[in-house]
């Protein structure tokens, strides 16, 4: 698709996420300030039976809905899980709220997101919230997981 036949406001959930997990594979690298070097971030969610590496990150686009302003101007608000996987046999939970720290510091320091459309145009998106962080609290010892749910504007 060119540029003349792009849609102005389509979704770019495909993009969005691609570009989250781009920046979460080339952050956390167990370099200072992050604490965790991931082994694997997938652009999608995938079964738990897939994930074979750990820590694990998969990055999936939910819900998405519009805001309708004058002048045909509209904003678009993605919903986005990003599931994080861990096994370690001295102290999961640590471990697990580790990895869920760099996500969200990933998260916010990156904010707004570059993202490239189907055309090949860069955009940024205007907004990042975070919605929700949540864990299995242990239950799966020496398997952890949990799941930060940002919001993204643009």
């Amino acid at each position: 698709m060119d540029a003349t036949t792009a849609r102005k406001y389509s979704t770019r959930r495909r993009a969005i996420v691609g570009a989250i997990a781009e920046k979460l594979e080339q952050t956390l690298n167990g370099s200072p300030p992050m604490r965790t070097a991931v082994a694997d971030v997938s652009p999608r969610l995938r079964f738990w039976d897939e994930t074979t590496e750990f820590p694990s990150i998969q990055v999936g686009a939910g819900g998405e809905t519009r805001e309708y302003d004058g002048g045909g101007f509209r904003f678009r608000f993605l919903r986005v899980t990003i599931r994080c996987y861990v096994n370690d046999n001295d102290d999961v939970i640590l471990a697990l709220e580790e990895l869920l720290e760099d996500v969200e510091t990933v998260m916010e320091d990156y904010d707004p997101i570059t993202y490239t459309d189907s055309t090949g145009a860069s955009h940024t998106t205007i907004q990042t919230t975070i919605l929700t962080v949540d864990t299995d609290e242990g239950v799966l010892e020496p398997l952890g997981v949990g799941e930060v749910v940002v919001e993204i504007r643009y």
